[in-house]
């Protein structure tokens, strides 16, 4: 029989749900297969085998007893270290949350625990989600599992690269401006960005409110379907959830390429690296002589979103991560015993270079004098900038672009450069400030064997068209990855 840890999701489930194999067997093998290499990949914070153990363990006598909680029970799931989940740590990667003990489970925890999902936590990240290299965890540097030498991508590193690693076949992460996306393109998996609105926050300990997205990563497209129909709906413990037909997994089939209206972007316009233009230059061919239309569209107001999501991120930011005062839970450092000192002494060892960085930045734009000037620009441009996407839909079915203008980088190579490590999330973070859902599918390796992710996105919740241009997608030879066995 094939390696149990080289097994697809979709193969997960079958076997599970014939009887051929049985849940603990399966997360055995895959706390064996983290337990050799992610001293190299560095994914995971910490592993608690014997409770995970339990969970398979409880899962298979469901299963014996004939009293399963659903077709998922038994199959194993990693978790970013910023969902919360009862009586497990979330630290976000970060000092100033390294003791915390979650009270309460987020809603997408809930919601895999009623299907017996086996829990994996916790998952490295950049500290409360900010960067695009998992290089600012305040604990470890994730590695990419196709080379450890370079970045995994980020904020969700661990998440994608426990799922290239094989060290499990599903995880969940969150979006940011483009913290799935991104990571999920530089490790050659699959990465849903969805709509804002589908999927509850409440839980997911919060960088920027009105961007932030929690979503699947899985080694193949059916993980992703299932996990998006799972985690989805309405929550009324998040009034930012939207009431909208729900999501179906069994709705998502390939579609047919003549006639469809690709909307494309210029390679020249944003730099793309000679290997990532070559292969999204062939990918539009291949699909123009299926039939597809290609459709150029002017990105041009695009250029901005880099500059307009940093403003309305770090000023959300900065909001948010002022409830972490020393006082009320986290790092407490009395200082000299005054109020002032015990705020700024417990904020400055407990928060990271980049996260006190995002922080100024965002007080500075929300100050007086500047709110007008800064972030009123922002929102409006945001406002343009979503207009702009509803105005694309009208001429186009879906759009096809790279998801990062490179190939993973090197670790260290951008760290010294906080401009040019934001550049890396210039194609991703425009869907975030729109709104709209976004898939990183693998599209190919470049000429050294790195990843390609191409990034497709559709009009506001219609995932079920999104995954289905992706299925379509997931058959062309010419996008098809093989994640790497042994890991240096």
């Amino acid at each position: 029989m094939k390696d149990l840890i080289f097994l697809t999701y979709s193969e997960i489930k079958t076997k599970l749900n014939d009887g051929s194999l049985k849940s603990k067997d399966l997360v055995s093998a895959y706390i064996k297969r983290i337990e050799t290499v992610d001293s190299k990949v560095k994914a995971f914070l910490e592993i608690n085998k014997d409770h995970i153990l339990k969970q398979a363990e409880e899962s298979d006598t469901r299963r014996k007893s004939g009293k399963l909680l659903s077709e998922f029970d038994g199959i194993p799931i990693g978790i970013k270290d910023n969902i919360c989940i009862t009586g497990e740590i979330t630290s976000c990667s970060s000092k100033i949350l390294e003791n915390f003990r979650s009270p309460y489970d987020a809603s997408v925890i809930q919601k895999l625990k009623d299907k017996g999902f086996v829990l994996f936590p916790r998952l490295n990240m950049d500290e409360f989600a900010m960067g695009s290299s998992t290089e600012n965890s305040a604990f470890q540097t994730t590695r990419n599992p196709f080379d450890t030498n370079r970045i995994p991508g980020g904020s969700s590193g661990g998440s994608a690269a426990v799922v290239a690693g094989s060290m499990l076949p599903i995880s969940l992460g969150s979006d940011t401006g483009g913290s799935i996306r991104q990571p999920a393109a530089l490790c050659g998996i699959w990465g849903l960005k969805p709509t804002y609105g589908r999927i509850s926050r409440y839980g997911l300990i919060a960088y920027a409110s009105s961007l932030d997205q929690i979503g699947p990563f899985s080694n193949d497209l059916q993980g992703i379907s299932d996990l998006l129909e799972i985690i989805s709906g309405l929550d009324h413990k998040d009034q930012t959830t939207a009431k909208v037909n729900p999501f179906e997994a069994n709705s998502v089939s390939s579609v047919e390429w003549k006639g469809k209206k690709i909307g494309i972007m210029k390679a020249e316009e944003f730099n793309f690296s000679t290997d990532v233009n070559k292969r999204y230059t062939d990918i539009l061919k291949e699909l123009e002589s299926k039939g597809a239309i290609l459709v150029p569209l002017d990105f041009s107001l695009l250029k901005y979103a880099i500059p307009v999501y940093y403003l309305i991120a770090t000023a959300e930011c900065s909001s948010n991560l002022s409830r972490f005062d020393g006082i009320r839970y986290g790092l407490r450092k009395e200082g000299s015993g005054k109020l002032d000192d015990l705020y700024s002494e417990s904020r400055t060892q407990g928060f990271g270079p980049e996260v006190k960085r995002r922080i100024l930045l965002g007080t500075f734009s929300l100050s007086s004098g500047y709110y007008d000037a800064y972030y009123g620009k922002a929102q409006k441009a945001r406002v343009l900038i979503r207009k702009q996407y509803a105005e694309f839909f009208k001429s186009v079915d879906i759009i096809f672009q790279p998801t990062s203008p490179t190939t993973a980088f090197k670790v260290g190579e951008k760290t010294k450069d906080p401009i040019q490590m934001y550049q890396a999330d210039i194609l991703t973070t425009s869907v975030n400030l729109a709104g709209v859902p976004a898939i990183s599918c693998p599209a190919g390796v470049d000429s050294t064997g790195l990843p390609i992710g191409l990034q497709i996105t559709s009009s506001h919740f219609d995932e079920t068209k999104l995954l289905s241009f992706a299925k379509s997608v997931s058959e062309l030879d010419i996008c098809k990855i093989t994640l790497p066995n042994e890991i240096t």
